[in-house]
């Protein structure tokens, strides 16, 4: 038996055994042929991140971008594609909504020294190391980010939905270099955000600045949907700037302020890339949206 050397996705359809996903399959496509979303059943057993097709309804959703790189891949680009890319497969990936008990959640922005979308806000994640679960991975990955010491019984954790990353993100910008399937966890705390504000300690090669974000807020982020065309105009009622923390060098952080439209940046269809939040942590601002609403309906 091959050895296991890191977490990747396995695929399974008509009942047919899981199979180790291919680099250049769009993993959205291989459950449906025209749409962009669909709901799937996963499941994290024997270092296998499974994900298998199952009835509307009764899955987690699973996303891509419009303009996901392997949607529009032929056949003759993705052979082009060097074979030790193509070697490293799907990665599996964990994002962590952290919502206080005054619902907000915490946003990091990634530190311009990293090679993968540099200055680009999303929450706190990274890769599911070998033999941890979703959550530990997330709680792992949250306190080596930003220093937030959480332990599972702390929190309340549910499952919000899938995304199928790609870098760079379009064919126009380059051809693919990695692919994941990110795992959106939302995790409720019983603690305000300023009280985890005042444990923030940020990891300066990860993190260049952090900001905590309402659900007015982050209606306006959403509103800049990444692919669409002509400008956005920021929700009525909204500052034009933003409080955040900003991170130095040394991890000290320091207050700042920060225009709003930088936040609802779209991401641009070639050359350099710029300051915004990923399209793939808008989706997971949706979905945390819909869960607010729920409870909302609940109460």
């Amino acid at each position: 038996m091959e050895k296991v050397t890191k977490i990747l996705v396995h695929l399974s359809k008509n009942n047919v055994a899981p199979q180790c996903a291919r680099f250049a399959q769009s993993i959205t496509g291989h459950f449906t042929e025209t749409l962009d979303e669909v709901e799937v059943k996963c499941s994290l057993e024997n270092n296998r991140f499974t994900l298998c097709e199952c009835e509307k309804g009764r899955g987690i959703p699973l996303k891509r971008a419009t303009f996901c790189p392997f949607k529009y891949l032929s056949v003759a680009e993705a052979a082009a594609i060097p074979l030790d890319v193509q070697s490293r497969g799907v990665d599996v990936g964990v994002a962590i909504l952290l919502q206080s008990a005054n619902q907000k959640v915490l946003l990091t922005r990634r530190a311009s020294s990293l090679r993968i979308f540099p200055n680009v806000w999303v929450p706190p994640g990274g890769l599911v190391e070998l033999d941890e679960r979703l959550l530990d991975a997330g709680l792992r990955e949250l306190r080596e980010e930003t220093g937030l010491k959480l332990d599972p019984g702390d929190v309340s954790a549910q499952l919000l939905g899938l995304w199928e990353s790609v870098f760079p993100p379009m064919l126009s910008r380059g051809m693919p270099q990695r692919h994941h399937v990110v795992t959106y966890m939302l995790l409720n705390t019983s603690l305000t955000h300023q009280q985890l504000q005042a444990s923030l300690r940020p990891e300066p090669a990860e993190v260049s600045g952090c900001v905590w974000v309402d659900a007015s807020l982050v209606k306006a982020i959403v509103s800049a949907v990444d692919g669409e065309e002509g400008s956005v105009t920021p929700l009525e009622g909204l500052a034009p700037t933003i409080s955040v923390s900003e991170v130095s060098p040394e991890g000290v952080l320091s207050e700042s302020v920060l225009p709003l439209s930088v936040l609802c940046n779209r991401a641009p269809n070639s050359g350099e890339d710029v300051e915004r939040v990923s399209t793939g942590t808008k989706y997971a601002l949706v979905l945390w949206l819909k869960n607010l609403e729920g409870q909302g309906t609940r109460c």
